[in-house]
Parts: C-alpha cells; sequence; structure tokens
C-alpha cells in the first residue's frame, strides 16, 4: 500500500508540473497589463514600473516561471520581508541577502484586484462547490444506481427503454442547458408551487437576521449538475449488472436458496461497481473542480463562479490558482478510487 502511495503521488506531482508549465505559459500570452490591472487605468508610469518590478514582471518569461515555481514549491527561498509578509512558513535555514529557505505551504499570491491572498479566495468559495457537488453526486449516484439495476433486471421492458432513452437525453443536454431550463421551469414558472428561485447561494442577506442559511437554492442546481452524471451511471451500471448476472456464480447463489433480493444486492451488485465507482469518482472530482456554467447561472458561491468572475475582470493569478487547485483535487480523488477499488472487490490487489 505505501509503495502504491507512493507511487501515485509521484505520477501525481509530475501531473501537476505539466498544468502548472501550461497554465503560466497560457496566461503569459494572454494580452492585459497586470500592473495596470493591479493599479487601474490612472495609474501614473513611476507607480506602473514599481508594481512591474514588486510583481517580477520586468523579468524574462523564464526567471518568471522559476520563480513561480519557486512560490508554489513546499520548499523555498524567499526575502525575509516577503516571507513575513504572505508566507506560513517554517524557516530551515537563513542565506545570504536577508534570504531564508523555508517550509511553507504553497503561495499561490495575490489578486489584482482586491489584493486578498489566492488561497484564501479559494478556500472561501471550496465549501459551496463542496456542498453542490456532493449534493448533486449523491442524488445522481442512487439514482442511477436504482434505475441501472432496475433497467438491467427488467431487460427488454418498457422499464428497460424508458431507463435507456432518458439516460441517452441526459448525457446529450449541456448543463448550461439543462440549468436555463430548469431555472425557468422550476425557479420562475412553477416558482410558486415549487418554491424555488432562479438564482441564489447557499446563505441569503437578511437585512433584520444577517446571514440566513437557505438550502432551497441548492435544489435547482445540484438538480441541474446531477443529471449528466446521473444518465452515466444508469448505463454503466446496466451494463455491469447484465454481465454479471450471467456469470456462474450468480447461478450457484440461487440454486443455494438465495433470495433474488439478496444475489441481486448483495452479490451481483457489489461485483459490478468498479465501472460505477469510476465514474462516480471522476464525476465528483469534476464537480468539485467547479461547475462554472451551473454556479454561474444560478449565482451559487463557488470555485467555478469565482473562477469566472476573475476571468471576467482579467485577475490572472486567481485564476491560475482556481486551474491548479482543481488539478489537485482531480489527482486526490483518482488515487482515493483506486483504493477504493480493493475495498468493494477483493479480487483486485493495488
Amino acid at each position: 500500500m505505501l509503495r502504491f502511495l507512493l507511487r501515485k503521488t509521484g505520477y501525481g506531482l509530475l501531473v501537476l508540473l505539466g498544468v502548472v508549465v501550461v497554465v503560466f505559459f497560457l496566461f503569459n500570452v494572454l494580452p492585459g497589463d497586470p500592473a495596470r490591472l493591479t493599479l487601474g487605468q490612472r495609474a501614473d508610469v513611476s507607480s506602473l514600473e514599481n508594481v512591474r518590478k514588486e510583481l517580477h514582471l520586468d523579468q524574462p518569461v523564464g526567471v518568471q516561471f522559476l520563480l513561480y515555481l519557486n512560490d508554489l514549491s513546499p520548499v523555498g527561498v524567499h526575502p525575509l520581508a516577503e516571507a513575513r509578509e504572505n508566507l506560513h512558513y517554517v524557516t530551515l535555514a537563513q542565506l545570504s541577502g536577508e534570504k531564508i529557505l523555508v517550509l511553507k505551504t504553497p503561495y499561490l499570491r495575490r489578486s489584482y484586484q482586491g489584493k486578498k491572498p489566492v488561497w484564501e479566495i479559494l478556500t472561501e468559495a471550496l465549501p459551496g462547490t463542496l456542498l453542490l457537488a456532493t449534493a448533486a453526486m449523491l442524488f445522481a449516484t442512487v439514482a442511477g444506481i436504482g434505475l441501472g439495476v432496475l433497467s438491467a433486471v427488467k431487460q427488454n421492458t418498457w422499464m428497460d427503454t424508458s431507463a435507456v432513452f432518458a439516460s441517452v437525453i441526459g448525457i446529450s443536454a449541456p448543463s448550461f442547458f439543462a440549468g436555463i431550463v430548469l431555472a425557468y421551469l422550476l425557479g420562475f414558472v412553477l416558482s410558486s408551487y415549487t418554491g424555488l428561485h432562479m438564482t441564489g447561494s447557499l446563505f441569503d442577506i437578511d437585512p433584520f437576521r444577517g446571514r440566513v442559511l437557505n438550502l432551497r437554492n441548492l435544489v435547482l442546481p445540484a438538480l441541474t449538475l446531477g443529471i449528466r452524471p446521473l444518465a452515466i451511471i444508469v448505463q454503466l451500471t446496466r451494463s455491469a449488472m447484465l454481465d454479471v448476472l450471467h456469470q456462474d456464480y450468480i447461478r450457484t447463489a440461487y440454486a443455494k436458496g438465495l433470495s433474488r433480493r439478496v444475489v441481486i444486492w448483495h452479490h451481483a451488485l457489489r461485483n459490478a461497481l468498479n465501472p460505477v465507482i469510476t465514474a462516480i469518482t471522476g464525476w465528483f472530482a469534476e464537480l468539485l473542480a467547479g461547475a462554472f456554467f451551473v454556479e454561474y447561472i444560478f449565482g451559487w458561491k463557488g470555485i467555478g463562479k469565482v473562477t469566472v468572475d476573475a476571468l471576467d475582470k482579467f485577475d490572472f493569478p486567481v485564476v491560475m490558482g482556481a486551474i491548479l487547485f482543481t488539478a489537485g483535487i482531480f489527482v486526490l480523488v483518482n488515487i482515493l478510487a483506486d483504493m477504493l477499488y480493493s475495498v468493494v472487490d477483493p479480487r483486485i490487489k493495488l
């Protein structure tokens, strides 16, 4: 297990390094002056030059990239004043020229617009995305596995045909389209019956009570996000169950006198879950990465909405930090998924 974790962690670090390279050089060719974005359009020339020097924009692109890697690395060299202002660190060694070698948390720099640390912006948005992704995947997993099992057990009946047809529609419908339709129908046309609103975040601001928890605002974005993974889980569960139900050990279980419920839900489903787990973990990682359009459509405060707002303002540190943050989530979830396989199916060895 330890060797497996070390190997997977090494692969994950290589993936993250590739993401850093692509993202950094991509944003360096995009238009926009970070110094002017930081100070505003009326800034004078001397102030712009000072900011460019502070942000190392006066250095060649290769040097800027190495400095960015130094900020992201858990071990780096920083000026003492910069470390005290921006980093959470432990000093490892005192170097020449007021520089220190430190062990630190990765530094994603500061927002151009609000001067707020990017890490703080992302961690404030993460609970909203985490709650939304969890609710969407819970709905998709429970409904998808249930419909997939029902479709396999009732193969070639109207229930099977209906489930397959609905799953094809769910896969084909883009999230932003489904979100607009659900928001209009359930949040506007039928709002008096559903009690739902077209937009809203986890907390509403009441002039008398302050921040008020409003879980109703979670329903529409969670349904919208859950439609596509639900459709895929239905088809994967159906296909895997049809394969498993024709295996010899299933016939043996029936011959031993086990009830159909026990055979299907305990023996067959457990051995059919591997591809389903892959789909669940992959989609959960993707939703955690930020459901950009859905969060923006419903006004849900999460990583996706923060990233879209930052793109609109050319706030590159926030966008770059969000992309790296979500890439790390993908790597972590994939490692956990590989470990989960051996728990669900003892035949699999890490």
